[in-house]
């Protein structure tokens, strides 16, 4: 057993997230897990998946994508939270309790983002009405503008979805801001074009946001943990940028978020600022059916995966800005791979450490932290041939061969 530093010892002790205790720092990040059965529900595949983290030793782990609503999702056959699938709901929490480790549920909207051909409504959601590039060849041209009863109604499956997750035992969620999704396209100007009180400035573009986080409170209650996940910037232009990142964070703060993962980039125009690394590309081509999708992806392949190679904390500069500017709780994302790196987050105060390759490279990675000290090695060589097996019917994992101690 190696004597660890203070950093270290930081990172592994304790810590209270409003009405939890969590026994460490670590968070399991989201990584959408594709574990599903025939009737859109988690299976068990998904929560031995969720186990093994825990069982590895982290503070709380992180089910990914629960849409608040059939047409919350961008693929029909991807999950939404219902009062039917409770029972496998509550045997995950159950499961991964057992562990002493926290369970919370990502709460994701995809809006305009959507391939769904089984929507309830005529178009997908979204802040303006626009040109739907990503569902062009599945028949949904346009999106739908959002009116008053829209907001409303999304808004309440938000509340409902925290609701139905507080009830089956989980102990948090995490309301998805950020990465191309329905909040955060209200936060982008590219996406929101709004002439009302919804768009216009930062302070209108996330009153709607705030409004959900307003709903989900009001369901859940004072001390359950909300976090929050939102793009700091896109490095788009026209986009979010960095300014609007540190007011939307102080926007949350003042609304009584608990803590902000500080994440960077949209999903659906410039995926590879959230990665760093090798290109996601080949990889999503691989599992990419439709030849005309398939010519599409090939044909903005240098404008929408650029080239972002990886180093270690690469988001740090642009969270250290945000943390500066907000009381919350503030969690750390983006290259914090090597025991070094997680030592100099814990020195810069960040709170948490939100962590998903390195996990999915090493399940055990806590209790390997604990035994080895500085001399922990992860081993992710940043591949990032993990993200597209969200699409392999056996799930999301690392490619590489069983972590071993170096």
């Amino acid at each position: 057993m190696s004597e660890l530093s203070n950093s270290l010892q930081k990172l592994l002790s304790p810590v209270q997230l409003n009405g939890i205790t969590l026994k460490n720092r670590i968070i399991k990040a989201a990584t959408f897990e594709s574990m599903l059965d025939d009737n859109n529900n988690i299976t068990d595949k998904c929560i031995d998946f969720h186990e093994s983290f825990a069982a590895g030793g982290v503070g709380m782990t992180t089910l990914a994508y629960c849409a608040p609503e059939p047409d919350g999702r961008m693929i029909d056959s991807y999950m939404y939270i219902r009062e039917e699938i409770k029972p496998q709901l509550q045997k995950l929490a159950e499961r991964v309790h057992k562990h002493g480790c926290m369970l919370s549920g990502q709460i994701a909207h995809c809006g305009a983002f959507s391939r769904n051909k089984k929507l309830q409504r005529k178009r997908p959601v979204a802040p303006s009405t626009q040109f739907n590039s990503v569902g062009m060849l599945y028949g949904l041209f346009f999106t739908q503008e959002m009116d008053r009863q829209l907001m409303d109604e999304v808004a309440n499956s938000y509340g409902n979805t925290a609701k139905i997750m507080k009830e089956s035992g989980f102990d948090a969620v995490e309301l998805h801001f950020g990465h191309g999704y329905l909040l955060s396209q209200f936060i982008s100007p590219i996406t929101n074009k709004r002439k009302d009180n919804y768009g216009g400035c930062i302070e209108n573009r996330m009153r709607y946001p705030l409004e959900v986080l307003a709903n989900v409170r009001k369901q859940v209650g004072d001390d359950f943990p909300i976090l929050a996940k939102i793009t700091m910037y896109d490095d788009m232009k026209g986009g979010i940028s960095l300014a609007d990142g540190i007011e939307s964070a102080k926007l949350l703060d003042k609304a009584g978020i608990d803590g902000i993962i500080l994440s960077a980039g949209t999903s659906s125009q410039n995926p590879m600022l959230l990665f760093h690394g090798d290109s996601i590309l080949p990889g999503l081509l691989e599992y990419e059916k439709n030849p005309v999708m398939r010519f599409g992806m090939k044909l903005v392949a240098k404008t929408m995966f650029r080239n972002y190679p990886y180093r270690e904390l690469y988001l740090l500069e642009a969270a250290k800005k945000i943390k500066a500017e907000t009381s919350c709780h503030i969690i750390y994302i983006g290259g914090a791979n090597e025991v070094e790196s997680l030592e100099k987050v814990m020195d810069l105060g960040f709170d948490f450490v939100q962590s998903g390759r390195p996990l999915l490279r090493d399940p055990e990675m806590i209790h390997h932290l604990q035994k080895l000290g500085k001399n922990y090695v992860n081993g992710c060589d940043h591949c990032n041939k993990c993200a597209p097996l969200m699409n392999d019917p056996d799930g999301i994992r690392c490619v590489l061969p069983k972590w071993s101690e170096q």
